[in-house]
Formats: C-alpha cells, structure tokens, sequence
C-alpha cells in the first residue's frame, strides 16, 4: 500500500523585493499561509516569499503562473521550491510560541496558560494543533476586534464560520451572541480541531462544523441565509466567492472578511461592492486589512456579479500585485 501524501507542503521562491507583493499574489491562493522574507538587505535585495500548502499544489499550473508573471515583469523566472514538509507537533509548538491575546473582550489564551481569564473578558481556549488559527495572526485579531464590535450593536440569529481552521470565529460568535454557529472548511482535520475545540469551550451544542468545498457544503445552505459571515482566508478565493457570500447574506447583513494584505484592500473590497455590498468599517493591523461589509436591506436592489475560474493569463490580467481594481 503507497504512503499516504503529506498534509503539508511548502512552497517558496526568492524575488526582488520590488515584486514581492505581485509574487506572493502568485502564491496566494494555492496555500493557506503565506509570509516574505529578507534574506538579503539592500534596494533591490532578495526576499524569500513562501507558503504553506494542504496537500500537494498543482506543481504545473504554478510554474506556470510564476513564468508568465516574471515574464510580463521583466525578471529571470525564479526557482519554485516545491516539497513536502515533515509532520510537525503543531500542538507543542503552539505552547512554545503562543502568549494570551486580547482583542475587544475576547482573552485567546492556550491550555498551557495558568493565568486565568481576566474579569469581564470572554475566554477562548484555543489549541490550534493540526489546524490553522490560535488568535496570534492580525488578521484573526482584526475579526475578533470587528466581531466584539458588532455585538454591541447587533444581535443576529444565524451565523457563519467560512473557513473555520481551528474554530476561534466560531466560538468567539457563539460565545458573544449564544446563537448556533454554522463551521465549514475544506480540511477535516480544521473540522476535528473545530468540534473539539468547540466541546473544550463549552460551546459544542452551539457550533455545527462540517468539511464542505465553500458555499458549496450542503450545510450551509441548509441554514442560510446569514446575519453574520466570517471568513479569514486569504484575498483571491474571498475575491472568487464574493457572489456566493452575497446569496447566502441575509439583507442587512455583515460580512467579516481578513486574511487580505493592506495592498489588496481595494481588490477584495471592489469584488464585493460589484455585489452591492458596502464597507462599514475595516481594520489595520500590521500588513494586514480587515473589512467589514454590508448588505443592502431588502428591497434596495442587487448589483449582479459572476466568478469563474483563472488560469494562468487571467491570473496575470486580474493580479492586484499589479494593477488593482479602483474601489
């Protein structure tokens, strides 16, 4: 019997620090982390960008990618490193490296903490272990902070967790707002972590968590539409399934959207205001953006919109890297 395929692969190149931003736009929607790196100093010094993959990426269609890239740029094509990376104790490095975390009233904290929750904060328990998402990114931050927010004002009844990683959105609505929470992701191992982190916050009979391709789970449609969708995914599929999120949006709805750089702001925004959505607010931490988005009331008309899939000169044509669309 053939070994099983690693659940992580990496994927990296190194570039001029000058295309950084349109390189890792290259990247971006094949992994589901991404980071760039000095490597050389100087103007025109080498920075590594490189992403973390589920599974093993399409090796064809990003050499290809790249190669049309670097040739509308000018640029000798980079190497494009491709490799499995050995299973690692996510769990033991999340202990290492994870100090609790306040955003709003949100207090994210790891089992190995023994501070205890502080007075008027609501407690998230959160071990990411073979899932993405412990609260320690921006852009989680940015949707806690966005969530904490808008429970000031809003009591919605039907909530949604796109993308759910290690299940922190979902709880931290469940948890603010006691309604039932909606947990999608394309990875079931995102969907155990999520159930089990769920159960170990006391909020399991609140969060329903299934492993579903999008807005295409079964799921979801099922409880639809929403009063509150988050995602924090990354730019390009947010950008892609921007007609999906308006049909599954309640009218009057938000949408909590992060796992965007600042510079591809206008892109994700623009994608959703050709769905009628409108920005409410947004959120900078570091590099990275966080928009909150509206839906209009019922009865105030619909913008239509269309999404289909790139390839690698549509790609090229639509890149933010390189030339974003005006909000």
């Amino acid at each position: 019997m053939p070994a099983p395929s690693p659940a992580l692969w990496r994927v990296a190149l190194t570039v001029p620090q000058s295309s950084v931003p349109a390189f890792a736009d290259a990247l971006a929607d094949a992994v589901v982390a991404l980071s760039t790196f000095e490597i050389q100093e100087g103007p025109e010094g080498a920075w590594l960008v490189e992403g973390t993959a589920q599974g093993e990426p399409d090796r064809a269609a990003l050499v290809a990618r790249v190669a049309v890239l670097a040739e509308a740029l000018g640029l000798p094509e980079p190497a494009l490193d491709i490799e499995p990376l050995p299973a690692l104790d996510w769990l033991t490095r999340s202990y290492q490296s994870f100090p609790p975390i306040k955003a709003g009233r949100f207090f994210v904290y790891g089992s190995h903490w023994e501070g205890g929750v502080p007075a008027s904060s609501l407690g998230l328990l959160v071990d990411a272990a073979t899932a993405f998402g412990s609260g320690e990114h921006a852009t989680t931050r940015g949707c806690l902070l966005a969530l904490d927010r808008l429970a000031k004002s809003r009591r919605p009844r039907r909530l949604l967790d796109m993308g759910c990683g290690s299940g922190i959105l979902a709880m931290a609505m469940a948890r603010i707002w006691h309604r039932p929470v909606v947990a999608v992701d394309i990875d079931e191992e995102s969907v155990r972590v999520t159930r089990l982190n769920a159960q170990r916050n006391e909020v399991g009979a609140l969060i329903e968590a299934q492993a579903g391709n999008g807005y295409g789970a079964p799921l979801v449609a099922r409880r639809g539409p929403y009063d509150v969708i988050a995602a924090n995914i990354l730019a390009r599929p947010l950008a892609r399934m921007a007609p999906e999120l308006k049909r599954h949006l309640a009218p009057g709805g938000v949408a909590v959207l992060s796992g965007l750089l600042n510079r591809q702001r206008n892109w994700v925004l623009a994608a959703h205001r050709r769905q009628g959505l409108r920005l409410v607010r947004e959120y900078r931490l570091g590099d990275w953006t966080t928009l909150v988005l509206q839906a209009p009331q019922a009865g105030a008309g619909r913008v239509g919109g269309t999404a289909r899939a790139a390839g690698a000169s549509d790609w090229l044509r639509d890149s933010p890297g390189l030339a974003a669309p005006a909000p």
